[in-house]
């Protein structure tokens, strides 16, 4: 095990004790400001006005997941309405991404499914797209299931997310495509077990480029979510010697993270889109984000005693 992923794991497990759990709850922004928008979606599309004037693209999440009851899932929905028609009436260029447990599927998944195609057919009416994020490895073919579902009944504006540090990634990829449905590659953020997940860094990167190579290939509109300066500059090569117009694939990083690095992809005529969060409930998206590098770590302590 490297550095690298024993420091996430570490994280990952720490972040779960009731002490720093009440320390970071605490902090609150002073801990998290940097990775989130705001706690309202007033806030939130502000700062998509900002970002589409640097000519980034976004895609929009309101935090929430793990739900106790069906009556916060129904909350969660409204909400994530009130999102779409706040998108579009501030005409800012934004697309939706959700967690299905957020809807809850991890209590009733029919009531989630019917949470998640209203808020899809309330994008449909704007001519927006939803991705529907993939949550740890209990929730990936739930996830998968729900997405297949939705384009089955004609709601083909919806797409999901593969996590390269699983082993099934590449069959679910080649699946998904031959679907037609829109994927985003990520690394994978959540500590699973070597039963069912890559473990070391090297693997993870290998079949992360695999993944990204496949999607290329076979001409699938692919959004390549990284922070990774080598796997930016491998995908840019991979496209210009193999012809691949700019416009076929996008760059996504997450708020608060290169931003400067972002803009500077946009004026050089790649797609980015820039992953923003907003709301209240940011614990559990924040030890993530720290636990993927130490340099998340550092940035947030100076924020704390700035």
């Amino acid at each position: 095990m490297d550095g690298t992923e024993l420091y996430r794991k570490v994280v990952l497990t720490v972040s779960g004790n009731r002490l720093v759990k009440w320390l970071s709850l605490r902090y609150g922004k002073k801990l998290a400001g940097r990775f989130i928008a705001g706690d309202t979606l007033e806030e939130a599309l502000d700062e998509i006005e900002r970002l589409n004037g640097k000519g980034i693209l976004v895609t929009l999440d309101h935090l929430g997941e793990g739900i106790t009851s069906l009556t916060e899932a129904s909350a969660y929905r409204a909400e994530y309405i009130r999102l779409v028609e706040g998108i579009a009436n501030r005409g800012v260029q934004s697309n939706v991404s959700l967690k299905p447990t957020q809807m809850g599927l991890a209590l009733d998944p029919q009531a989630a499914y019917e949470n998640i195609r209203a808020v899809v057919r309330a994008a449909q009416k704007h001519g927006n797209f939803v991705r529907l994020d993939m949550e740890d490895s209990p929730y990936t073919q739930a996830t998968i299931d729900m997405t297949l579902r939705l384009h089955k009944e004609g709601l083909t504006h919806v797409g999901t997310v593969i996590q390269a540090y699983l082993y099934r990634s590449e069959e679910d990829v080649r699946m998904l495509t031959k679907e037609g449905v829109k994927l985003r590659l990520v690394k994978g953020a959540y500590k699973e077990p070597g039963t069912i997940a890559y473990q070391k860094k090297q693997e993870i990167i290998g079949n992360y480029k695999n993944l990204i190579k496949l999607q290329l290939d076979q001409g699938a509109y692919t959004a390549v979510a990284t922070h990774d300066n080598n796997i930016i500059d491998w995908v840019k090569v991979f496209a210009e010697q193999n012809r691949i117009k700019k416009d076929a694939f996008e760059f996504q990083m997450l708020y608060g993270l290169r931003m400067k690095d972002q803009a500077r992809l946009a004026q050089d005529g790649y797609r980015i889109r820039c992953y923003m969060p907003y709301g209240t409930m940011w614990y559990p998206y924040f030890t993530r984000r720290i636990a993927e590098k130490p340099a998340n770590l550092m940035m947030v302590l100076k924020n704390m005693f700035k």
